[in-house]
């Protein structure tokens, strides 16, 4: 095996350490007794306990997490119909064509024209049939229109490596349409329904913009409220918080590390 130059270790040294020297500084200095500043006042965990006290980041936690766990799963469902609608029936190439540019809309549409969208739309709605006040029924729309075409493209893409192949040997064999469906097409796209669902999950946790325009007064979410504590300042307590989510989220990677050989 070719060994890299020094060049390329080097200049790969610098990129990892531009990347996650922030995060790093996030992880020590939640750690700080000072609550202001950058004097280092001494190791303290004084910052975690009460970020586990109050009251106000738990009830965005627990908003923020039941956001990205349903839309997630909605997202999941439909971007996997989707794929598999858009790889399976035989539609025309200008068909295709079409189809393939309204999915890739919500994927590269900025997302502070297609929260504004939404609210029109939600108000249009509301309007009509006085439904979809804003709040937390708003906030999983919103992000399950964006979320859909994440998952569709990432199945669709595992469904075009699978080929027809396959399922044309699962019916010769004299499989029913659900037998093949689930016994065969799914099992072999799981990998590309798990990276879509993280990926899903990964950007509804981190969302601010749709969230920000979508929001109830009752359904603020962790990035709402970690940028209305910024413009007070940015204290331990938000640092702390910045280290449980960047944690957990190298965890889930881990994790999913691990399943992903298996699923293949």
């Amino acid at each position: 095996m070719k060994r890299c130059s020094l060049g390329v270790t080097f200049s790969s040294a610098l990129i990892f350490i531009f990347l996650y020297v922030p995060m790093l500084c996030v992880l020590v200095f939640s750690f700080n007794a000072s609550k202001m500043g950058l004097t280092w006042g001494g190791f303290s965990t004084h910052w975690y306990e009460k970020l586990i006290h109050n009251e106000m980041i738990l009830h965005a936690a627990w908003n923020t997490l039941v956001l990205a766990v349903t839309s997630t799963a909605v997202s999941t469902v439909f971007g996997t119909m989707l794929a598999i609608g858009m790889f399976r029936f035989p539609w025309s190439r200008r068909a295709v064509g079409k189809l393939n540019l309204l999915l890739h809309l919500p994927v590269v549409t900025p997302d502070i024209i297609f929260a504004v969208a939404l609210v029109i739309a939600f108000s249009v709605i509301r309007y009509l049939t006085g439904l979809f006040e804003l709040g937390m029924g708003s906030m999983i729309v919103g992000h399950v229109t964006f979320q859909t075409s994440f998952v569709a493209l990432a199945v669709k893409g595992r469904l075009e490596l699978i080929g027809h192949d396959v399922e044309e040997a699962a019916c010769d064999l004299y499989a029913g349409y659900w037998r093949v469906l689930t016994k065969v097409l799914l099992p072999m796209l799981m990998p590309g329904i798990i990276a879509g669902a993280m990926l899903a999950f990964t950007l509804s946790l981190d969302d601010f913009v749709i969230s920000f325009f979508t929001a109830g007064p009752k359904s603020t979410t962790l990035p709402l409220f970690i940028y209305a504590s910024v413009k007070r300042g940015v204290t331990p307590e938000i640092h702390a918080l910045s280290t449980i989510i960047m944690l957990a989220t190298i965890a889930a990677v881990a994790v999913m590390q691990k399943i992903a050989p298996d699923a293949r």
